[in-house]
């Protein structure tokens, strides 16, 4: 009898949890001695600290460009800052200084998640939510509210775009009439119309329980117009966070730039359910001239509807690489550990590995893959041949790591076609590897 063993991965927990204490300067945290074993090493992570969200990433001159939501100081959430890296291959990363901070009035109390936009003359742009008081003498009220900022880069020729301003005339998308301060974040990469000219993004928010995507446009990017109605909503869902919105090709498996319309083309509605902590999206139809939405009804416009991952994955982002015409995603996964043992092990937070997506031949649903460029880390293969398989019995692998590898199923062939479960041996009194350990099949039957 073959025996199989099933994970089940909870939803992502990734609730902003305010740790005050945590967050002060002057209460820094000794970060335990954590073995190198133990840390993530295919997905993208800084050397310590928080992350979350991933934010704007983007394609230009030669290099792939990752922001993200970090914290400097520790390794809870607080004190979030964009911090920035860059790639040539998505593999090899160059860590940067943070790229955006609070510095000014328009986001002096944190700088949120947002996108990027590559504009006419080739110039990247981030829109992002800025974080700042609000004139309420109420203490019985959140006394911050949101805004949208812009902010270019300082200097062009720079390959890495380290430095970045944000223009004083910033928040270029105030609070309105009709909106709801306390959840008004994460603009979306923009589009543009041709026929008239015009710049369009939305910006996730709700109004009771009744989750939507604010429409706003310019001509200039610089002065925003909040349209009269939603691009779309949905009732009970409550606050969609880091809405995506984009094309996909009805005709082919290329990626498509986010400006891209027309025939053959259908658009995703991506959005991150706070209330849940997972994201869904729906597939669609964008009427550019009614400024609307219309999911194809082929799947549920909620909660129970289709999703990237249905493990722990939150708060994606896609973008659309030129270089390779294809739609890149990223996704963040905090771990799900407690926050007793991200300061210990002094970090919290992945980024998962990126995956190109594309339309399903069905036109319902979306598929994906990793990047190609990812097998670029598959090292040697190791065969195993003409091997008795005992029953409880381990059996020795060779010329591998017993970190290399840990928790993978593998498939080993024999007359019976029995599945093996490769296993780091861990040493549990300790909760840490044995590094000294070898590589152990545990035979399962």
């Amino acid at each position: 009898m073959v025996v199989l063993l099933l994970v089940f991965c909870e939803k992502a927990l990734g609730s902003h949890v305010v740790h005050k204490k945590l967050q002060e300067s002057d209460s820094n945290v000794t970060i335990a001695v954590t073995s190198p074993a133990l840390k993530a090493v295919y997905h993208f992570r800084p050397p310590s600290n928080w992350i979350n969200d991933p934010n704007g990433p983007l394609y230009y001159n030669g290099y792939y460009h990752l922001f993200y939501q970090y914290n400097p100081k520790g390794a809870v959430w607080g004190n979030i800052v964009w911090a920035h890296s860059v790639s040539k291959d998505l593999i090899n990363w160059i860590a940067l200084k943070p790229a955006i901070y609070p510095s000014k009035p328009f986001d002096i109390l944190g700088c949120w998640s947002g996108s990027a936009t590559i504009l006419l003359d080739g110039t990247p742009a981030i829109m992002y939510t800025g974080i700042i008081a609000k004139n309420d003498s109420n203490p019985n009220n959140i006394a911050w509210t949101q805004v949208q900022n812009i902010a270019y880069p300082k200097n062009l020729s720079d390959p890495y775009l380290t430095e970045w301003d944000k223009p004083d005339y910033n928040p270029v998308i105030p609070i309105g009439p009709g909106v709801n301060g306390t959840a008004f974040r994460d603009p979306t990469t923009a589009w543009y119309s041709p026929e008239d000219k015009h710049w369009r993004l939305v910006v996730g928010s709700k109004w009771d329980l009744k989750g939507q995507v604010l429409l706003y446009r310019s001509k200039d990017f610089k002065k925003w117009v909040k349209a009269r109605h939603t691009l779309h909503a949905t009732r009970g869902t409550g606050m969609w966070e880091c809405p995506d919105f984009y094309p996909v090709s009805a005709k082919s498996l290329l990626g498509l730039d986010t400006s891209v319309m027309g025939t053959g083309v259908k658009h995703v509605l991506k959005v991150s359910l706070d209330l849940d902590r997972y994201e869904y999206y729906t597939i669609g139809t964008y009427d550019i001239k009614r400024d609307r939405y219309t999911p194809d009804g082929t799947s549920k416009d909620n909660k129970h509807g289709l999703r990237y991952d249905y493990g722990n994955f939150y708060a994606s982002k896609t973008f659309y690489d030129p270089a390779k015409k294809r739609r890149i995603l990223w996704g963040w996964a905090n771990e799900s550990d407690t926050t007793a043992e991200d300061i210990m092990k002094g970090w919290a937070g992945v980024q998962l590995i990126p995956r190109t997506v594309w339309l399903d031949s069905s036109g319902k649903q979306l598929l994906q893959w990793p990047v190609e460029e990812l097998n670029s880390l598959r090292g040697k293969q190791i065969n195993l041949k003409n091997k008795v398989l005992k029953a409880g019995a381990p059996l020795e692998l060779t010329g591998i790591q017993a970190a290399q590898n840990p928790n993978e199923w593998v498939r080993y062939s024999d007359l019976n076609e029995k599945f093996v479960h490769y296993l780091n041996f861990m040493d549990l009194s300790k909760g840490r590897i044995n590094e000294n350990s070898k590589p152990i099949i545990w035979i399962l039957t």
